[in-house]
């Protein structure tokens, strides 16, 4: 008989740290991180009053929770049962696994679930064992915590969410000890991906004066108008709100009326220009329109009193009136992206109002006028985080872009906060260039007064649904009294914008409604280019009444969305014209696209 015992052992290829460059660099990281405590120290006495240590109400929610949970031990002990089950399962099944025999799994992953996807989660019985008690343990909870009676549906939806929130943080990924991937990267490099990390972590600490701001993608590798937002144009018209981009053509005609898309102030317009292949306003401009697009203004505390109002009047209003002068049409063709797609209903609803009949045609896209049911952000809305959010507007003029920016990434957190956690911090690896994120990334201000009508009158109180619900310029609208025709797209998978909620506007336009549904989500969902052949797309010219009778007798159409809608739109158009130049217009150039306010930054 053999023995096992017998030949040397391999020795693991581990690398040994040099120990100058150790000390190098944990004396940088020292200084760096006294001054980063100064600087905490200095801002917390610099405070006027102290903030709420609960400003998102959480505690509330939880405890609301845990009384009614406990109200019914009978439900209680039954969970508890049910998960010591499935962990003697696992138990026994890990035990075979450790004795050479066959076992399947308790419970596996998800297959869109990126987090597990080292051979080591399979392969290795420890770690096998560490994610499936992580997933029973997960999904224990979240069950729960979901099946506990009489609570309200916004607590409901909080302590849902949070939940989520705890355990996408607790899993065993993101931590050193328990993620097989870092324990081999630490053992190649001597640990070098661990103080790498950490300088990565101070440099972001930095980079947000204090407060953690991951870097999503290597931000040097891009710049607004050398290789992101380049197709060509001019500025043509300003205020202190909005540049107005003007294209060049690129077709030797163009139809009558021209375009013009408004996209939404949360973030910058060239989510809709990033690269040229996937670029909607070029795609655009080679079908032979005349397009202009807005450019909003990064705010600061000296816009602090604009509003909602100001952005009609300032934004759209203003924008609609310089296109008219620039090329002599009387009629323009609109397009709103999710708040601009709200903002442009808004604008609609006041024309109509008051008689104005400029607009051809509108094309709204992912946009909500219905707020009953905002999906996941309206966890974020109740009576005490906004009061806390108004105050601190109120202290600073305006809110950061940041703060936005997390509220969406937690709404993916494995994707847009965790992954980028091991990828930088544990793996100490450099983030991959990608312009999507860099555009993610680039965020912009809200002024105080616009941010806090919007809040309050659309995702707290649903007044934009109401017939006079709001006004604006002392004029009362109503969305009821759109007669011009509209496009909507909305995505299916989409988070920010659901579509079902979306749809509510079909039921209230008075015009006629075309409603196409992508696939995808908010943001892939609308930039898919024809070329890329990627997602479909559904179309159902049956005026029902409910989403889900919609998407029943709804037809599925490979490729984009884009040639449904462009075809859609050519009536209004009107007829052939020569090509119309930016310089060529009475407005005159007042500088090269992309302009100046794109390339302001919140910090």
């Amino acid at each position: 008989m053999a023995d096992r015992h017998a030949g040397k052992p391999e020795t693991p290829d581990i690398k040994m740290p040099d120990p100058a460059e150790v000390s190098a660099a944990m004396t940088n990281i020292a200084e760096r991180s006294q001054r980063l405590i100064n600087d905490f120290l200095s801002r917390q006495s610099a405070q006027p009053e102290t903030p709420s240590f609960d400003p998102l109400n959480i505690a509330g929610a939880f405890l609301e929770m845990t009384t009614r949970l406990m109200a019914d031990p009978a439900k209680l002990v039954e969970a508890q049962v049910s998960l010591w089950q499935d962990y003697m399962n696992l138990w026994q099944n890990t035990a075979r696994r450790m004795m050479g025999e066959e076992s399947s799994p308790v419970v596996e992953p998800d297959k869109s679930d990126r987090r597990f996807k080292d051979d080591a989660w399979k392969d290795n019985e420890v770690f096998d064992f560490i994610k499936q008690s992580y997933l029973l343990t997960s999904r224990w909870v979240q069950s729960l915590v979901n099946d506990v009676d009489g609570l309200d549906d916004k607590s409901a939806q909080k302590v849902d969410f949070y939940t989520r929130q705890f355990i996408d943080a607790m899993a065993p990924s993101n931590f050193v000890l328990t993620n097989p991937e870092v324990l081999r990267v630490t053992a190649e490099t001597g640990g070098e991906n661990l103080l790498k990390g950490l300088e990565h972590l101070l440099s972001d600490l930095e980079r947000g004066h204090g407060r953690l701001r991951i870097s999503m993608t290597d931000e040097t590798a891009f710049e607004v108008g050398r290789n992101v937002a380049t197709t060509p144009g001019s500025v043509v018209f300003e205020n202190d709100l909005i540049q107005l981009l003007q294209y060049t053509p690129t077709t030797e005609t163009v139809g009558t009326v021209p375009l013009l898309i408004v996209p939404p102030w949360i973030n910058k317009f060239y989510i809709l220009d990033l690269r040229e292949k996937n670029s909607f306003i070029k795609w655009c401009v080679d079908q032979g329109l005349t397009v202009f697009v807005i450019s909003w203004v990064n705010p600061n505390e000296a816009l602090a009193a604009k509003s909602f109002e100001n952005y009609m009047l300032e934004g759209s209003l203003a924008a609609i009136e310089a296109i008219i002068r620039q090329t002599g049409s009387q009629k323009v063709n609109a397009v709103g992206y999710c708040l601009g797609g709200t903002l442009l209903a808004s604008t609609m609803a006041y024309m109509a109002a008051t008689g104005d009949d400029r607009l051809a045609s509108g094309t709204l896209l992912t946009t909500l006028t219905d707020f009953t049911d905002p999906g996941e952000i309206g966890v974020f809305i109740d009576d005490e985080q906004l009061k806390a959010l108004d105050e601190r507007m109120q202290r600073t003029g305006y809110l950061d872009g940041s703060d936005m920016a997390n509220s969406f990434n937690m709404l993916r957190s494995n994707d847009l906060v965790w992954s980028f956690v091991i990828n930088n911090y544990l793996l100490g690896k450099e983030p991959f260039p990608f312009d999507l994120l860099y555009w993610n990334g680039d965020s912009t201000r809200m002024p105080a007064a616009m941010h806090s009508f919007y809040l309050h009158n659309m995702y707290q109180e649903n007044n934009l649904i109401k017939p006079g619900g709001i006004t604006l310029n002392g004029q009362p609208i109503d969305l009821r009294d759109i007669k011009t025709p509209v496009y909507m797209l909305s995505a299916r998978e989409d988070h920010i914008a659901p579509w079902k909620s979306t749809f509510a506007a079909t039921q209230v336009f008075s015009g006629k409604v075309r409603f196409v549904l992508g696939a995808s989500g908010h943001i892939a969902g609308v930039v898919n280019p024809p070329v890329a052949n990627k997602y479909c797309y559904w179309t159902n010219p049956k005026k029902v009444k409910t989403a889900d009778t919609w998407l029943k007798g709804a037809e599925q159409h490979d490729g984009s969305w884009w040639t449904d809608w462009v075809n859609w739109l050519k009536p209004s158009l009107g007829a052939q014209i020569p090509a119309r130049r930016p310089e060529d217009g009475p407005l005159g150039v007042i500088e090269p696209a992309p302009g100046r306010y794109v390339k302001i930054r919140a910090v």
